[in-house]
């Protein structure tokens, strides 16, 4: 527990990339086979306590602490595992367990005696320590490192290629013995079946095709719609179809429509959409699928779910990935015509001479179909995992803005810790304002030190970690598409709102109201 707390607290303070991967690869070497494979459990997010919510760790500190106290150093400091571990109390002599030993003994002790021993811990750590063990029980590190981070350290430390570790990591399990065993030139590479597993996607690059025409040629590249969905992947066989989401997560039971099976079985790359007819709907319909655990016969008939097809990754249990875009597409259209899947169509590719001639075809597809844009894939580009340079770009439609008086504020996570950095804003509707969205980006550093100083200065109500202020600022938002929402009190959801402006010269008296707004966005 001692060593794993001193690498979290070296990776928070390293700002370098590279800093990051040398610590945890000498992590990794310096360490026994159980320890690292609860490490990289934790490291990669596979590990989570969530024992105890927040609610239950403020009771366990304000039985040793004046909850007045707790509740202004809370207030002051903005996180809670980091207040805790400052303000902690009691102090003895002991030894830490070991990590796995930690997330073990607290698996099988009942409630009453998981505090005590929580409570034994923390007496016997340092700050550094006690930290670590309220992140670990409230279930979440934000500490700016991503899973596949954690990957490249792995291939750093053992010298083995990353897209071997990338291939086999969705088939492994914690606490990872055969991939360290692997790793560490003592056993083979572990076995997967590819039918059951999570196979990381290929993602894409933002372009500005104004800048950067000059340097790719239209011949090189092929072009098809930017669907407003979601990206998903299909595991087909002849017994059952398992739906993953882009982050590996298993949504099958949300769309029990997507039962295909395939005497051919492949790995499939598409949007998620619904409609009938293969005619795609907002993503506010799709909306009302996502997240379910059961899902009403009604959303069923009216949302009926169907994939896009756009790339194959594994056809007849050869793998694809290593096949240029164009090949893969003739093996994608081969199986599609053979097995005429139900459910799933494929995108259909755009034929252009010019990125000029391009531009207009999209510009007519967003007014009148609602696209979200073009993608370009280089017809020769292989289906490498992650985002490999100059192979698929996403040419986003312009975003739309609105401007908003900003509302609530509420304090960040991690390094915005202290700042507060998430912020709900709305409009007038008749003689109140209404919040229509909440955006934690766009901003600057800078500017966001000059919005937590207006918080702090402008603040009238205070609701826990969320403060209301004075409706005296507005903020210009950019988001990509607007709809109508039951869910929301203003009857509108902005998709993926970020403050890219801070109007600190305009009067919120300028600022349009609600039903403006509507009429201007045709929100009915």
């Amino acid at each position: 527990m001692k060593k794993f707390s001193l690498l979290l607290e070296n990776i928070i303070f390293s700002p370098s990339t590279k800093r990051k991967i040398d610590l945890i690869s000498k992590y990794f070497q310096t360490t026994d086979i159980k320890e690292k494979g609860f490490a990289l459990g934790i490291l990669a997010g596979k590990y989570k306590l969530s024992i105890f919510g927040p609610s239950k760790l403020k009771t366990l500190i304000k039985k040793h602490v004046d909850p007045f106290l707790f509740d202004l150093s809370y207030d002051y400091v903005g996180d809670l595992a980091e207040t805790i571990a400052l303000i902690w109390p009691l102090r003895k002599k002991g030894d830490l367990p070991s990590l796995s030993e930690f997330f073990i003994k607290l698996k099988d002790l009942p409630e009453p005696e998981s505090l005590k021993y929580i409570e034994e811990c923390l007496s016997i750590s340092d700050t550094t320590q006690r930290w670590t063990i309220i992140k670990l029980l409230s279930g979440g590190l934000r500490i700016g490192l991503s899973e596949r981070l954690t990957k490249i350290a792995l291939a750093n430390y053992s010298y083995k290629p990353l897209d071997r570790i990338e291939k086999i990591w969705h088939g492994l399990e914690t606490p990872y013995k055969n991939l360290f065993l692997w790793l560490d030139g003592k056993s083979k590479e572990p076995k997967i079946d590819v039918h059951k597993i999570f196979h990381p996607l290929m993602l894409s690059t933002p372009i500005n095709i104004n800048k950067e025409k000059k340097f790719i040629h239209p011949k090189d590249f092929l072009a098809e719609w930017k669907w407003d969905g979601i990206r998903v992947q299909l595991i087909i066989t002849d017994s059952r179809t398992t739906l993953f989401s882009r982050n590996g997560d298993n949504i099958s039971n949300s769309f029990p429509e997507l039962n295909i099976k395939s005497k051919n079985e492949v790995v499939i790359d598409g949007e998620l959409l619904v409609g009938k007819n293969f005619v795609p709907e907002s993503f506010n319909k799709l909306q009302q699928r996502l997240n379910r655990k059961k899902i009403p016969k009604k959303y069923l008939e009216l949302y009926p779910a169907f994939v896009r097809a756009y790339d194959i990754l594994f056809y007849n249990k050869v793998d694809l990935r290593s096949n240029d875009c164009v090949t893969r597409r003739n093996y994608l259209k081969e199986w599609h015509n053979r097995e005429n899947p139900v459910g799933i169509d494929l995108s259909q590719f755009i034929s252009f001479q010019s990125f000029d001639e391009l531009k207009k075809i999209k510009k007519k597809g967003e007014e009148k179909n609602g696209f979200e844009g073009i993608m370009l894939k280089r017809k020769q580009s292989q289906y490498i995992s992650g985002r490999p340079a100059h192979m698929w770009y996403k040419w986003k439609r312009d975003p739309k803005q609105i401007d908003a008086i900003l509302m609530y504020a509420q304090r960040g996570h991690g390094k915005r810790s202290s700042y507060y950095s998430d912020f709900t804003f709305g409009l007038m509707d008749g003689e109140n304002i209404v919040p229509i969205g909440k955006a934690y980006s766009g901003f600057t550093n800078e500017e966001l030190k000059k919005l937590d100083h207006f918080v702090r200065q402008n603040t009238i109500k205070k609701y826990g970690p969320v403060r209301e202020v004075k409706k005296k600022l507005v903020l210009e938002i950019s988001f990509d598409d607007i709809s109508k929402s039951s869910r929301h009190k203003s009857g509108v959801a902005l998709r993926f709102p970020r403050i890219t402006f801070i109007r600190w010269d305009k009067p919120v008296e300028q600022v349009e109201c609600l039903e403006n707004a509507k009429k201007y966005f045709k929100i009915s």
